[in-house]
């Protein structure tokens, strides 16, 4: 049961906790850069998480292989293999991502959110654990990447995917395709996401006289029928 309860903490982290753009704060060119449309903020986040995921199962596993002097060089050369797979798969299925992703998708390779990772975490711990902590960071990095493309893209053109969403009578607010409207709405995100992770951090107030400020001076002889009574007062 702990360990359940372990591997599904290694995955959630990454969605609010410790989301890799908008607590960590990693990866914010591509994240600023490829978020102007939809389309290619969901390209982007797709192909950094699968490079993730299978980087860090990759460097797990061969974690006490790899020589500690040269670690760094090794991990590169890992994501390097897995970004020119997704490279050219992209070019070959979806050439018009590939336009609009540009220089940022080679540059998967240099992306401190995946090196992050498998400097951290990979060469550290088993292969489930870091399969799911790659799944995890992969999963929040795409989120945050299309929670600012569907803003920009809607409150900047006026579409989602291509579609027209707004009616055109509305003029659509063109800064926010460009990069002040980017930061401002990056800045948002970061707010919210932070509002999230401390309202969920924390700890539930205790019933009863140990959740009590005042237990210490209290004067109750019945003090378990005081703590009975505080429940259903509470209930």
């Amino acid at each position: 049961m702990a360990e359940k309860k372990s591997l599904g903490h290694e995955f959630s982290k990454g969605l609010i906790k410790e989301n890799p753009v908008l607590r960590l704060v990693l990866g914010t060119c591509p994240t600023l850069a490829t978020t102007t449309s939809l389309e290619s903020a969901i390209g982007m986040g797709l192909s950094a998480a699968i490079v993730l995921v299978c980087s860090n199962i990759v460097i797990s596993a061969l974690r006490k292989v790899i020589p500690q002097k040269v670690r760094i060089p090794c991990y590169i050369v890992v994501i390097a293999g897995f970004v020119t797979v997704v490279q050219m798969l992209v070019k070959a299925f979806l050439p018009a991502l590939d336009q609009q992703l540009g220089v940022y998708l080679p540059l998967i390779v240099v992306n401190c959110i995946i090196l992050g990772r498998a400097e951290a975490f990979a060469g550290k711990n088993g292969v489930v654990a870091s399969a799911l902590d790659g799944l995890g960071m992969g999963v929040g990095f795409t989120a945050a990447l299309i929670l600012m493309g569907g803003v920009r893209e809607l409150l900047g053109a006026g579409s989602l995917l291509g579609f027209q969403i707004l009616p055109e009578s509305v003029p659509p607010m063109t800064i926010f395709v460009l990069a002040p409207g980017g930061f401002f709405v990056f800045g948002i995100l970061m707010a919210c996401a932070n509002k999230l992770a401390e309202r969920k951090g924390k700890p539930k107030a205790k019933l009863g006289c140990a959740g009590c400020p005042m237990a210490e001076t209290c004067t109750v002889a019945d003090k378990a029928a005081c703590a009975g009574e505080k429940e259903e007062k509470d209930v």
